[in-house]
């Protein structure tokens, strides 16, 4: 029988010719697989698109864009059991990167025909949906000015640029901290709290080894307050990314928590999975094994 599923396609995302790419999805996919494509515009973002398609009775979504498409169609799967194929083609595609999942339209397609599926946790952040992490502080600062000329212009780099650009702006701010565990108050410059991330989510990498299906999520706190401490703990995070190993710094805090709730004073701009969404307080909770997703064959 052939397999059906609507595919959710943003035309915008990138810097890659959206007619060939779709061209290219289609002409793998479809002798397979029954597409139905439907794609995103101003009005209807893939968040909108997915549930329209789960109410239709979909047996299986795919998402093609950057990490916004993607985070938006995967919302609207938490706790469905439908199955998210993921095909990146954004600026970053940071969620590809920290699910082991080719950033290559073909070996991502092949992915999605092999047919193999994992349960992975989501977060919660806010009420919105959470695949990677929400960022506060140096890291939504660096994600807000890290705008479509300068992607165009550097891509991934991008956000690296704009990272250099604001160490001179570098403000630390009071975090207060409540796990389900314990409730701490911190001078701080970067809170990062991640469901997954890759190894460039640098102020995420506090604990290393980030795993995204424990039920946990993993809290990093860098707290030096000047320029050069910064960049003293920023190398010591890179580190623990490349060796998978929990960064060892005076600067750096992490912690693991089924729920956190994070205070600032003052308040200050979240970055969601690459998109700014407001000013804390935020509230983050894991959902184990809240999402279905199309996974490499060579994956445990």
């Amino acid at each position: 029988m052939t397999r059906s599923a609507c595919l959710i396609f943003n035309p915008v995302a990138g810097q890659s010719d959206p007619d060939k790419d779709l061209k290219k999805i289609v002409s793998i996919l479809e002798p397979e697989i029954e597409l139905d494509v439907q794609c995103t515009t101003p009005e209807k973002d893939a968040g909108q698109l997915t549930k329209t398609a789960v109410e239709r009775g979909v047996q299986t979504i795919i998402a093609s864009g950057g990490d916004g498409t993607l985070s938006a169609a995967a919302g609207a799967l938490v706790e469905t059991d439908i199955p998210l194929g993921i095909i990146p083609r954004g600026t970053a595609n940071a969620i590809a990167s920290a699910l082991g999942i080719h950033d290559t339209i073909k070996a991502a397609c092949q992915t999605i025909l092999d047919g193999k599926t994992k349960k992975i946790d989501m977060g919660r952040c806010n009420g919105k949906p959470m695949v990677l992490l929400a960022g506060i502080g140096f890291e939504a600062k660096t994600v807000e000015e890290a705008d479509r000329e300068l992607k165009n212009n550097f891509g991934m780099l991008a956000y690296v640029v704009s990272g250099l650009q604001n160490l001179n702006e570098l403000e630390p701010f009071e975090a207060k901290i409540e796990t389900d565990e314990n409730t701490v108050t911190i001078t701080a410059t970067a809170v990062t709290v991640a469901n997954a991330a890759p190894p460039t989510s640098i102020l995420a990498q506090g604990p290393a080894g980030i795993v995204y299906d424990d039920g946990l999520l993993d809290l990093t706190v860098v707290t030096p307050k000047d320029k050069t401490n910064v960049i003293a703990a920023s190398y010591e995070l890179l580190q623990s990314a490349i060796l998978g190993e929990s960064a060892d710094h005076e600067d750096i805090k992490y912690i693991r928590t089924r729920y956190v709730k994070v205070t600032t004073q003052p308040a200050q701009k979240i970055v969601l999975d690459g998109e700014i969404i407001g000013e804390t307080p935020i509230h983050v909770d894991c959902i184990p094994g809240g999402l279905t997703i199309f996974m490499p064959m060579q994956q445990d």
